[in-house]
């Protein structure tokens, strides 16, 4: 297999049929790696949201518009059925919700379960407009006005990146907000071919 040219990130794993495996099993390695280093008063929790997404790229199931009638019984049932056979079906398509499950990281006390950090890998539906933004915003803004720490990583080109003030366009971001110097945060902005290890947290 051919290696790829890129020392930092892979551009094809944005693939949306390749990225929910990705971030699955980012957030494993990522939680993997904080055992090995937090202090035993911490531990590590992968929890997950689920919220029903229906916007543009939901799966549209094709379902007939198919009237049924007997033919039996008094005259209105018999106008029906006549009805139903003078008028053709149409094939149309419906929209169906889709459950979506993220997986995210926090981190708590042992002693008192007190989450002290959130780590969130965004998504693709978190940077398009609809459920999916509309409720990682809302679990964004809850963070933000409490005492834990949000380190935010979006590994995604694509899509509308979330408030802050004015940057430098880039790649690829990592927020890491403190919840003692809010509303100041540390921006980490790197490009496809940055080196990975020049961005761990110091």
């Amino acid at each position: 297999m051919m290696a790829s040219p890129f020392p930092g990130m892979d551009p094809y794993l944005e693939n949306p049929g390749l990225w929910s495996a990705v971030h699955s099993r980012l957030i494993v390695a990522i939680a993997d790696d904080l055992v090995d280093h937090l202090d035993e008063k911490y531990r590590v929790e992968i929890e997950k949201r689920t919220y029903f997404s229906g916007d543009d790229e939901t799966v549209l199931v094709g379902i007939p518009d198919v009237a049924v009638a007997t033919g039996r019984g008094d005259n209105t049932s018999s106008q029906v059925g006549t009805l139903a056979l003078a008028v053709q079906p149409e094939m149309v398509t419906v929209p169906i919700s889709e459950e979506v499950v993220e997986r995210y990281l926090e981190i708590r006390e042992v002693a008192t379960g007190r989450v002290v950090t959130v780590i969130e890998l965004l998504s693709p539906k978190n940077k398009r407009p609809g459920e999916g933004r509309i409720a990682y915003l809302r679990k964004r803004n809850r963070i933000l006005a409490s005492l834990s720490h949000l380190v935010e990583i979006d590994l995604l080109r694509g899509g509308q990146p979330f408030p802050m003030s004015a940057v430098l366009a880039s790649d690829y971001r990592i927020l890491v907000c403190r919840g003692e110097r809010r509303p100041l945060a540390d921006l980490y902005r790197f490009g496809l071919r940055h080196p990975s290890h020049r961005y761990r947290s110091r």
